[in-house]
């Protein structure tokens, strides 16, 4: 049964007054998670775990000490098992967590609690948070900047060769387990697949038209060894459909899942090595543990290519992010700045006095839309050729405190980055990497209010 909170512990407090205090940051996160409206919407989706939750069943771990112990997490990047072990160490974690005297939960059981949160549900938890700041006057809305980022997904550099391999291993890992039986009448080609692979990394590390014609060889042979593990997957899949018993319909999922993306890895393999063509960024499969990654050129001199989502930022005075969104594919950012326009109009119910982006968003079109929607300070640096006109315009003092004031949202991706952990996501699935971004905003967006 879903409990909500631990019982307050009178002995607990009366030691307290013995224990260090707690963090100032933390103390005045603690405060601001006692909003019910925050506890509410952890709540209602954590009681979605079985159909009677609430009701019945063996106590669970309380809410309340959920929410909080996936804040400290991501607040300072631990991971779930450094999670428990130093809130099970601290004193005043144990009295921000509100675990008191009890058993912290372990990894395993914050990880199940975890994947129940939705994404919609943490985008109104952000928003109530926003509510929250304003309330608090942290920040009143009148000036936005909006900047995009690339937040990693947790795969290896991608090659075909690779995907191949790994193809082989999950089919093949996953045959064995369905039983001895079917086991034993397939052949393994696990090692094998792994030294191709291997060979054809060395192999075409030389770039010449002898070893390319090897690495085609090569190729070819890994092709034969993953197409004949699909073929005996499907045969396996089959054998599996009578069975209705729970690790059965786990193991059809599984293969259900691979299969088919060890097919399309088979088909762009030949499509780019065997036959020559181009495949498109859009139709390319870069890891099949993580299909949704996209391929994301921004023309960074340091990252040219990089491996992810594009996640787009509105920052408001005070710091606060209002709201992120994960991008799909590597759309145009000029794109971005109408809905990021109306989400500050729809959250704020009046327009920002100032909005400012980068050159990428530049057009008449945005400066006229944000014109229209009652902008008083439209802060868009022209791109390319710059008439005597505009550039008297873009040197107007309050044009140029505008751009020195938009700089500050590289900083805030940063130190998202580096301190909450949207440098790379650790979450599987889309889902999960809009949940990574989400707690990442939210812990970002707590640390900044209590230093106000």
């Amino acid at each position: 049964m879903l409990r909500e909170r631990y019982p307050f512990d009178k002995l607990f407090e009366e030691m307290a007054v013995h224990f260090p205090k707690m963090a100032p940051i933390l103390a005045k996160i603690d405060g601001y998670l006692e909003d019910e409206q925050l506890y509410q919407l952890i709540q209602a989706d954590l009681a979605k775990r079985r159909p009677k939750t609430l009701e019945t069943g063996r106590n669970s771990t309380p809410v309340e000490v959920v929410l909080r112990m996936l804040v400290v997490k991501r607040l300072y990047h631990y991971s779930y098992a450094e999670t428990e072990r130093y809130v099970s160490d601290s004193l005043g974690l144990r009295r921000f967590c509100r675990v008191y005297l009890n058993a912290v939960p372990d990894d395993t059981t914050l990880i199940r609690m975890a994947n129940l949160i939705q994404p919609e549900t943490l985008e109104k938890f952000n928003a109530q948070i926003t509510e929250l700041a304003v309330k608090n006057k942290v920040t009143c809305g009148k000036k936005l900047r909006t900047d995009g980022t690339v937040v990693e997904t947790h795969i290896h550099l991608p090659s075909d060769s690779r995907q191949l391999a790994d193809s082989v291993r999950v089919l093949t890992r996953t045959i064995r387990r369905a039983g001895q039986n079917v086991a034993d009448e397939f052949e393994d080609f696990t090692m094998q697949a792994r030294r191709t692979a291997r060979q054809i990394g060395e192999v075409l590390r030389k770039r010449t038209d002898q070893t390319l014609a090897v690495g085609k060889q090569h190729y070819q042979e890994l092709l034969e060894m993953t197409e004949r593990t699909i073929q005996q997957a499907r045969q396996t899949l089959e054998q599996l459909k009578p069975e209705t018993h729970g690790s059965a319909q786990r193991l059809k999922q599984t293969l259900a899942r691979f299969i088919p993306l060890a097919e399309k890895v088979v088909d762009q393999t030949q499509r780019r090595i065997l036959k020559g063509e181009s495949v498109p960024a859009q139709d390319k499969l870069v890891s099949i543990f993580e299909p949704h990654t996209a391929i994301i050129r921004r023309g960074k001199e340091a990252h040219p290519v990089e491996y992810g989502h594009k996640v787009w930022l509105n920052e408001v005075d005070g710091g606060i992010v209002t709201h992120y969104h994960t991008l799909e594919g590597n759309p145009s950012d000029e794109l971005q700045w109408e809905p990021s326009l109306k989400d500050h109009l729809e959250r704020f119910k009046q327009p920002p006095e100032q909005a400012s982006a980068d050159r990428g968003l530049s057009s008449a079109a945005n400066e006229k839309l944000a014109t229209d929607l009652g902008v008083t300070h439209v802060v868009l640096p022209k791109r390319g050729y710059r008439s005597k006109q505009r550039k008297e315009y873009e040197h107007q003092d309050w044009f140029v405190e505008g751009r020195k004031w938009h700089a500050g949202v590289e900083g805030r991706i940063s130190v998202l980055k580096r301190v909450h952990g949207l440098g790379r996501c650790l979450n599987h699935g889309l889902s999960g990497f809009q949940c990574w971004v989400g707690w990442g905003v939210i812990a970002g967006n707590l640390a900044v209010m209590a230093r106000a």
